[in-house]
């Protein structure tokens, strides 16, 4: 539950940390070679670490093996053995890699792990692609290990009611046994989630029936997976609500929430909201992009960047239920459509524009995400999960903007090239 409140320290190391920890040092005998014990493991010192579920530990040690966080801990309570790399991060901050539970990916392989690879650069670990991809690249790439880059989940082709000239990418159906059969057949491939969109496009389409989101939403609880929904109009909302959807891929967008839907979400404590919110119609300062966005690019978007008053008036609509949504405890995730690698900074400045803690977007963020997608070894920073990590040269706690003054990112213990990435993508826009 997300709640607002202050974020504390902790002065003692969880038992499974100290127990790892406490084995590495007990080892440091060294061996027939030599060798300390301590050889393979990398320790990161003296950063304030924010681990991924609302902890801070002012003073860290994190221990890093094969990959994974070995011990973690604050500074005097965790030994480093003898033989370890030792990189001092005093005055940093560290926070977990950024999970993002909604974006688009590309179809087509080499563009998709340049994408994955640019979300690396802006901290992203792992990222789920919602349902307009074809050929089944999503579902072929899942768990191949690309250097530098993002892992991903995806819910391969969503399902919608037909929408000529949009999209030919998801299912298109229009009876509920068409709709159960693009169920079973995502079950079949194995989908991580099942995407559904219910939204009339302005008036332009008819949206997806209570009959037929009905229809997916009980054919894929029978097959194990979870269903998540595009969605608009506070009806539809509590229409998906009734009819059992696990995950909102947007909020309610017409209207303010009314006690209706509160209560119909307080009756089903357990669905996610992933908030994904609109640009909130103000200008703003992009230069902090210029590490990856060409300079003639950079110079249209920050000309484009003005004051937009019905901007403002949409923005302010979803804020305010988001403000609503977390007082109310709703479980919040974290997600920003589209496919801007740099957007998760964005959203995170906006959610906490609409009156969330930065702790709280934080935990949403990373740990939230991660258990949403059942990444187990994501989210946190915590003895054996994986050490996908954010260097930032200030502290988000203070202000969240300072998600974006990323010094080093590490995804499996290993840093990426953010300098590599930045080469290619400015050189890319002058080609």
């Amino acid at each position: 539950m997300i709640r607002a409140r202050t974020v504390t320290a902790i002065s003692s190391v969880r038992p499974a940390a100290l127990a790892i920890a406490a084995a590495l040092v007990a080892g440091c005998a060294t061996d027939g070679d030599g060798a300390g014990a301590g050889a393979g493991v990398t320790a990161f010192e003296g950063a304030t670490v924010l681990t991924g579920d609302g902890s801070v530990i002012p003073s860290a040690v994190l221990l890093v093996q094969d990959g994974q966080f070995a011990g973690v801990g604050a500074s005097g309570e965790v030994e480093v053995p003898d033989g370890a790399e030792r990189v001092d991060l005093s005055g940093k901050t560290v926070m977990p890699a950024i999970v993002n539970a909604h974006i688009h990916l590309s179809s087509e392989r080499d563009e998709r792990i340049a994408q994955l690879q640019h979300m690396a650069y802006y901290g992203a670990g792992a990222v789920v692609s919602l349902g307009t991809e074809t050929g089944g690249v999503g579902i072929e790439m899942r768990g191949e290990v690309i250097p530098d880059a993002a892992r991903a989940k995806t819910a391969d082709r969503g399902i919608t009611m037909p929408e000529p000239g949009r999209s030919e990418a998801p299912y298109w159906v229009e009876t509920e046994e068409e709709a159960r059969a693009a169920v079973r057949e995502l079950a079949e491939r194995q989908a991580d989630i099942v995407k559904i969109w219910v939204d009339d496009r302005g008036g332009r389409y008819e949206r997806l029936s209570p009959e037929l989101y009905g229809a997916v939403i009980d054919e894929a609880h029978r097959h194990g997976l979870m269903v998540t929904a595009h969605v608009f109009y506070l009806e539809d909302a509590k229409g998906l609500l009734r009819a059992g959807v696990d995950v909102f891929a947007h909020g309610v967008r017409d209207l303010d929430a009314d006690d209706e839907l509160m209560e119909l979400w307080a009756e089903r404590p357990e669905v996610v909201l992933v908030p994904n919110l609109p640009g909130p119609g103000v200008a703003l300062d992009l230069s902090w992009l210029s590490g990856t966005v060409p300079p003639d690019q950079l110079a249209e978007m920050q000309a484009a960047s003005v004051d937009n008053p019905a901007a403002q008036e949409s923005f302010g609509i979803q804020a305010r239920n988001l403000a609503r949504f977390a007082e109310a405890g709703v479980k919040i995730s974290f997600g920003t459509d589209g496919n801007a690698a740099w957007a998760p900074h964005q959203e995170m400045e906006d959610m906490v524009r609409s009156g969330m803690t930065p702790g709280d977007v934080i935990v949403a963020a990373t740990k939230t995400s991660a258990e949403l997608m059942s990444w187990d070894d994501l989210g946190e920073i915590a003895a054996g999960k994986s050490a996908d990590f954010i260097v930032l040269d200030a502290n988000p706690l203070e202000d969240i903007a300072n998600t974006r003054r990323i010094d080093a990112v590490y995804l499996r213990g290993t840093m990426v090239d953010r300098e590599g990435i930045s080469a290619r993508m400015l050189g890319a826009g002058t080609e």
